[in-house]
């Protein structure tokens, strides 16, 4: 037989999940362990700390809107898929992650090339938005390559 079920006035009910007294559950990290970070994390990280940089260079890029998509229909072209789009107008450059990640030869424990390939859209992107060659954006920035 069922046992009946209590009735808890509302009144008293936790907004967070609490079961049966013990008290809130822990991260699954635990708390001597870094937060776990996903592959998303790590390709809108790497394009936010690149275009921090450009911005630190170049004064034009004030007011540009930078974001982050995953790819539309409208990316893939008979002969190239597009790894970026330009609004000039809006002052808007949308990256799109998967057709610049699915072009990255993944290697384990490899991060440096996914990182050049992530900066080398970035700064493409940029380059063409501010209608200069992308080696002049970071001058020496690859002289140790």
């Amino acid at each position: 037989m069922p046992r009946p079920r209590r009735a808890v006035p509302a009144s008293s009910r936790r907004l967070a999940r609490d079961r049966h007294g013990r008290g809130m559950r822990s991260p699954v990290s635990g708390p001597d362990l870094p937060l776990l970070r996903t592959r998303l994390d790590d390709f809108d990280f790497q394009v936010a700390s690149t275009i921090e940089s450009l911005r630190s260079m170049h004064p034009d890029l004030d007011g540009v809107v930078f974001e982050v998509a995953q790819g539309p229909a409208e990316a893939i072209h008979d002969d190239h898929v597009d790894r970026w789009h330009i609004d000039r107008v809006g002052r808007r450059v949308t990256f799109f992650r998967l057709p610049i990640v699915r072009f990255i030869r993944r290697n384990e424990g490899d991060e440096v090339d996914e990182r050049i390939v992530i900066e080398s859209c970035v700064y493409r992107a940029v380059g063409d938005l501010l209608g200069k060659d992308p080696w002049d954006l970071a001058p020496g920035r690859y002289r140790g390559f």
